[in-house]
């Protein structure tokens, strides 16, 4: 069984750097804290030929970008664990307001249904 942290970010694209640094350290310390995969990815395909582009879905405004993420666990008691060493370590992360809404941060946890 697998578990996953699943996340959609609108992030003003002035700020992808920062967010960029950001989820480089956040990779390393979730993978040094047990997490088996941790991945970051910005929206590049904005038109895709069905469904709902995430930035419609998202609402994103001019001038903003999408961020999709996903932290992989072996279960939702790893999660859990995982999670709480990571949350007593984030001191390590920097100080000061996060580059992006985090009221407009969009995030669930998964039981997966196929994969690995």
């Amino acid at each position: 069984m697998r578990y996953v942290d699943g996340f959609l970010i609108p992030i003003p694209t002035k700020n992808l750097k920062a967010y960029t640094k950001m989820a480089r350290m956040g990779k390393r310390l979730w993978l040094r804290h047990g997490a088996l995969d941790y991945q970051e990815c910005v929206v590049e395909e904005r038109r895709p030929a069905f469904g709902v582009p995430f930035p419609k879905g998202l609402r994103v405004r001019k001038g903003e970008t999408v961020v999709f993420a996903w932290i992989v666990f072996r279960s939702k008691s790893h999660r859990n664990a995982v999670n709480a060493k990571v949350m007593s370590a984030m001191g390590t992360m920097p100080p000061g307001p996060p580059p992006f809404d985090t009221k407009r941060f969009m995030y669930g946890g998964f039981r997966v249904i196929a994969g690995k």
